[in-house]
């Protein structure tokens, strides 16, 4: 009974909110900084539970009813509910071919999910990707499935040292991605602290370590096609209120949902929306890579806590062990 009071309590506070902030949107005046640019400055909660790209079965449906917004969140809320109850000590050990439990393989005092969708101009978006309309990231350039199965192939094996690791377990990247190309929202530490002085503005995730240094310039340093950065080359302007940024030349190895980001372009854009929201927007193009662009936003909300260090490999055997376990199993002559 008290968690349903609680859910009931949350659900109204949600529409309270939903109305509030629809009628303070069309007042809304975004603070300046002392050199007279729009303040950004903070940390931001990335978080939602709308997905980057929309189930298909919604089709261009690009914004959920107050009502089904409420019955998701609803959902997402109950499902939480359900596996974090305890469990019983005296149950049989899990079968060897099942999977991990639904909550994944961290219970939910690690993770800090998202349960509500904040809107973006009054709207629950059905999904971050607004354009094409469908919702979905377009159709793949003829060939590039191929040469992604080529580079995976020539890649060194998973357990003969830590370069056959991914990014994020190497601690080199925040995991999925936080910090981008594409910034977009993941099962914890989701935190964003922007810095701002007169010609730059940094953003720091606060999953492992990543700082992104946007500089506002209209001139980029010919040098960044070469010494290519992990999280790519941004150069930024303001249009109004609006901090537009053009991000390119990321790092070779880095990716994109797992797809290659060498020649992708991505154009980003950041606007207040109210004292408590920060709308990120961002097109992506790539004629090698893509049969068309696309483009989408995502809500940050803003809170008042500070970011802590990420301290990735500190006491963490498991990079060790893996490879440590690998070593021992072919000196027994064993396999994988």
């Amino acid at each position: 009974m008290k968690n349903k009071t609680l859910l009931t309590i949350g659900i109204s506070t949600a529409l309270f909110s939903f109305a509030s902030a629809t009628l303070a949107q069309s007042y809304y005046e975004a603070p300046m900084t002392a050199w007279g640019v729009p303040n950004f400055q903070g940390v931001w909660k990335h978080a939602t539970v709308m997905p980057f790209e929309r189930p298909r079965n919604l089709g261009e449906k690009q914004s959920y009813t107050e009502e089904e917004a409420l019955q998701l969140e609803r959902g997402v809320q109950e499902r939480f509910e359900e596996n974090n109850k305890p469990l019983d000590p005296n149950r049989p050990p899990p079968e060897v071919a099942k999977s991990l439990p639904p909550i994944g393989n961290y219970d939910l005092f690690w993770r800090d999910d998202a349960k509500f969708i904040p809107t973006i101009d009054g709207e629950f978006r059905t999904s971050a990707i607004i354009d094409p309309p469908d919702g979905r990231m377009p159709e793949l350039m003829s060939g590039v499935r191929d040469k992604m199965r080529e580079v995976r192939a020539n890649l060194p094996n998973r357990n003969d040292g830590p370069e056959g690791r991914g990014l994020g377990e190497r601690c080199l990247v925040a995991f999925g991605n936080l910090s981008g190309p594409v910034m977009s929202p993941v099962i914890y530490n989701s935190h964003l602290q922007f810095v701002q002085s007169p010609g730059y503005i940094a953003i720091t995730a606060e999953m492992v370590h990543d700082i992104r240094i946007i500089k506002i310039t209209d001139e980029r340093n010919p040098a960044a096609e070469v010494q290519r950065k992990w999280m790519g080359d941004s150069i930024g302007h303001w249009e109004g209120n609006t901090l537009v940024v053009e991000t390119k030349y990321f790092n070779d190895w880095h990716s994109l949902r797992g797809i290659p980001v060498e020649n992708t372009t991505i154009t980003e854009t950041f606007r207040r929306e109210a004292n408590n929201k920060l709308i990120y927007g961002f097109t992506v193009s790539d004629s090698t890579i893509y049969s068309a662009e696309f483009s989408g936003e995502y809500p940050l909300s803003r809170i008042n806590e500070p970011l802590y260090e990420y301290a990735c490999h500190e006491g963490n055997y498991g990079m060790i062990g893996i490879l440590g376990g690998a070593r021992k199993l072919e000196s027994m002559g064993g396999s994988e």
